[in-house]
């Protein structure tokens, strides 16, 4: 009776994983056609052929192309989020080289702001908000107030280390991010234009330099340097 039990509930964790593992696919895909065709031209057997399942299974997991749509921008905003997030995680209180360890963080966050991924969940947003206005919140407010906390409270830490001059960490971060993705948009238009990696970091150099200027504190010791 026991191994009888064991093999029932081993059949139904597989159940589970194969479910999930199944709804996942069928995000992907579906992400995949609404950034290729655009909301209005992708459809539903398209999305079930991009996922290489059959409609009625695509149906099962979900109630139609508005429910898709909406699961699958969340889906790939939640990856993304997570991507920046584990950037932010590797910013340390006990760096030596403050601009350094800056640049390096601030050119991680710049590929995963100007991934193929990142700018289509963008494009497919401004093009539907009208459509879909509860999915700014979702997945654009969401992300990056998210990545805000978490970089703020790095910051704070250096503050606390005596590396930066913050009054307040969350409007610091907000900035940062601003310094480099703000002048990335134009640059690009909105992803449709190829920015070199000479670009890149020539944008990370001048955002960190604008802020190690605005909140590193100085080194009276070593003649005003920026510690």
């Amino acid at each position: 009776m026991s191994g009888a039990n064991l093999s029932a509930s081993a059949v139904s964790r597989r159940a589970g994983r194969g479910r999930i593992d199944k709804r996942h696919a069928i995000l992907d895909a579906a992400f995949a056609v609404f950034a290729r065709e655009g909301y209005g031209k992708a459809s539903v057997d398209a999305i079930a052929d991009e996922a290489g399942v059959a409609k009625p299974t695509l149906y099962n997991h979900f109630g139609g192309k508005e429910d898709l749509f909406r699961e699958a921008m969340a889906a790939t905003a939640e990856q993304a989020t997570a991507k920046s997030l584990a950037v932010v995680a590797g910013l340390a209180s006990d760096v030596e080289d403050l601009s350094g360890v800056l640049a390096d963080v601030g050119y991680r966050l710049l590929l995963c702001h100007s991934s193929d991924e990142a700018w289509a969940l963008r494009r497919l947003l401004y093009a539907e908000i009208a459509r879909f206005p509860e999915l700014f919140e979702r997945v654009w407010g969401h992300g990056p107030n998210q990545l805000s906390e978490a970089l703020a409270d790095r910051l704070a830490r250096l503050a606390l280390a005596g590396r930066l001059r913050l009054t307040d960490p969350v409007r610091a971060a907000e900035q940062f991010v601003a310094l480099l993705t703000g002048p990335l948009e134009g640059r690009t238009v909105l992803g449709t234009r190829t920015v070199s990696d000479d670009e890149l970091r020539a944008t990370v150099a001048a955002a960190v330099g604008t802020f190690i200027s605005a909140f590193a504190v100085v080194d009276e010791e070593a003649g005003g340097a920026r510690r």
